[in-house]
Order: structure tokens, then sequence, then C-alpha cells
């Protein structure tokens, strides 16, 4: 199933970039969880619904957002599919905040409408994973880069061939509260990365588990593969 083209915008610096269509994969038994999961740059929401929709996950409601089209640095400002500029795949790069605010707080609002007894998650791959890692942080610190408070009480985070954003202010984020710190240490987070990734390099994935790790995120399950992508 799938909806059209979504009323909530990407603030850019110039423009509000509008979110693409958004896939849904229904629970074929007993819905227990929902999983937002985001695509990585240059694609769309439909590929990964169509994967999802093979798994043997009964239980699990999949939403698959579309990023919006936005000129992008690593491609040297040629339009793609992205949840947030980037201009370098790596948690080395410099951080375009606002964009990833703006696609934290999509996700959030897709969750918010769902009953409230089902567990909520958020993953993806790629830029969809540092997507996914980002809202992982900006729940734990209770709040999005811009200050805004952070409205859903997420379950999990998955990351597959991804990275950290922001992890040079995640110290001072999580220990801004004692309830930061706590919700950092109880979110189970997931990453898997292949150790010949030629897009995302493998040591982006490790080093951004061992800031996670490193700074209060302790149920983090790093696993790592020796073929390609996680």
């Amino acid at each position: 199933m799938s909806f059209g083209g979504s009323s909530s915008v990407a603030t850019g610096a110039k423009r509000p970039f509008e979110y693409g269509r958004t896939h849904v994969v229904r629970p074929k038994g007993t819905h227990k969880a929902t999983i937002v999961w985001l695509h990585g740059l240059g694609d769309n929401g439909a590929s990964w619904s169509q994967l999802l929709e093979t798994l043997p996950l009964p239980n699990i409601k999949w939403i698959c957002p579309t990023a919006p089209t936005r000129p992008v640095s690593v491609f040297g400002g040629f339009p793609s599919t992205a949840w947030f500029d980037v201009a370098d795949l790596s948690e080395d790069a410099p951080d375009d905040v606002p964009g990833m605010d703006a696609s934290a707080a999509h996700v959030a609002n897709l969750l918010s409408t769902e009953p409230a007894d089902i567990k909520l998650g958020v993953g993806g791959f790629s830029m969809g994973a540092a997507t996914a890692l980002y809202s992982a942080t900006c729940f734990a610190h209770g709040k999005y880069g811009n200050g805004n408070q952070y409205p859903v009480n997420l379950s999990l985070a998955v990351g597959l061939s991804g990275w950290l954003p922001c992890a040079r202010t995640l110290k001072n984020r999580i220990e801004s509260s004692p309830e930061a710190a706590q919700k950092a240490s109880s979110i189970p987070i997931l990453l898997c990365h292949g150790k010949a990734d030629d897009v995302v390099l493998y040591k982006h994935g490790e080093r951004s588990a061992d800031a996670l790790k490193t700074n209060g995120f302790s149920n983090v399950l790093f696993k790592s593969y020796n073929r390609g992508d996680g």
C-alpha cells in the first residue's frame, strides 16, 4: 500500500523540500511493532517495501517513506532523494542539522499515530541508517538538534551500512540530564556493516558503534560481515 506525497516538508536553507511517496507493509499476523524504514541516498521507499514484505516477520508493520529530492553536496549539488544534505558519507562529514531534524521529525510524525500498545522503531540503510541513528540520539536527548521536543517513545533502532551523525556533540547531549542517560542506556540498537563496503567504509560503522557505546548507549550490538554491504 502506498500513499501520495506527504504534506510534511524539510526546511532547507532556501526553500522547503517535500517528502515523496510513503509505502506501508501491513503485518500478516498480530500487530506488535511498527518500524519506519529509511532508504539510502538516491533510492525510494518502494524498493525497500518490496523487500521487507518478503521477510518472515509477520507481527511488524513497516512504513517506508521516500526522502525529498534536493541538491546533494556529495553529488556536486546534483538533485537526488536524500534525508539531508551530505558532503561525505561518514561520521566526519559536516552535519546538516536542519535537514536531519526535518527528517527525524518526519519519522516521528509517521509513528505518532500508531496505537499506544505498539512498540515503535526506526531503521535504515546507509544515509537512512544515519537518519535512524540520529533519531535514536534525539529520542535519548529528548530534543531535536534545534531544541524542539522529540515526541515519540522509541523502542529500538537499526542501522545497516550507516554512520552516526553529530557524533562530536553526542557526549554533551547525553550528559545533559539523568533522563537522557537512562534513555540512552535502555534503547536497543543493532548496527550491521560489511567489511568490504566501499560506499560507507567499514571503519565509519565501527567508529559510530564505539561512539554510541562510549556515550552511554550500552545496549548496542555491532555485527560485521565479510561481504560487501551490511
